[in-house]
């Protein structure tokens, strides 16, 4: 188990229009999630000599934390040979250009920012990190 985080910092304007669903392209949140899913699932495709791996389980939390802008939080799972810390990683990334791309419009200099691994376990290397949340 991997868990990866990242921000995606915003104005407080911005904010207000993903808050009252009122972005052009649909409701922001909810498809940034979809996205950082898929992305965790297509990281041997975008990552040179990442291993394709089995992926059982995905879950991204995207929430506004103002004034900061929102905070992306991933956790993948698997019973493989290899871990899936650049899965959880790939999918803040994919979740956060998604509201970038989003809101683009809206505030062209919006910034992703601190991507990092949080956590993980099991593998060679054992345990690392803490423990963000737990994902639903």
């Amino acid at each position: 188990m991997a868990q990866a985080q990242g921000w995606i910092e915003i104005s407080k304007e911005t904010l207000d229009v993903i808050e009252k669903g009122d972005v052009h392209k649909g409701d922001v949140l909810s498809i940034a999630k979809l996205a950082g899913i898929c992305g965790s699932k297509k990281t041997s495709e975008v990552i040179p000599l990442c291993h394709p791996i089995p992926i059982d389980s995905v879950s991204v939390s995207l929430q506004i934390k103002r004034p900061r802008g929102v905070h992306i939080i991933a956790e993948v799972c698997n019973e493989w040979k290899t871990g899936v810390e650049m899965e959880a990683m790939m999918a803040v990334t994919s979740a956060a250009l998604t509201v970038y791309d989003m809101v683009k419009g809206i505030q062209k200099d919006a910034k992703i920012t601190d991507i990092s691994l949080a956590y993980k376990e099991g593998g060679k290397s054992g345990i690392f990190g803490e423990k963000i949340i737990q994902i639903k």
